[in-house]
């Protein structure tokens, strides 16, 4: 069985249009087969990250946080530090929160994949 595949070139495109754009296509929702409780074979390409676009001034003022479960341990990273290293991983990170919290988002998300 192959999966089709959807591909979406990220050539100046906002960031966050582009996260909808993938959860929709990953849950199948722009298929008239659609049906929520069932895991579409649907893969989903995204060519030319490096060229997206930024609207206002999230690069300098964005930040995310994680806790490391101590005292005092909340790591801070802004969004271009984020970005210079892994902006797969940023945009993976968007979609998954996305994607509905339930048994088959992790599965989902696996069907996310990138080429330059």
């Amino acid at each position: 069985m192959t999966a089709n595949i959807y591909t979406i070139d990220a050539t100046d495109k906002a960031l966050g249009r582009i996260a909808t754009e993938i959860a929709t296509a990953l849950r199948g929702k722009h298929l008239a087969s659609y049906m929520p409780h069932l895991t579409p074979d649907i893969e989903v390409l995204v060519t030319n990250l490096n060229k997206v676009k930024f609207t206002g001034k999230k690069l300098d003022q964005k930040v995310y946080h994680r806790y490391s479960g101590y005292h005092g341990g909340i790591h801070t990273r802004s969004l271009t530090e984020l970005w210079d290293k892994k902006p797969e991983q940023v945009l993976r990170q968007m979609v998954y929160r996305m994607l509905p919290v339930n048994k088959t988002r992790d599965k989902i998300i696996k069907n996310l994949k990138f080429r330059s």
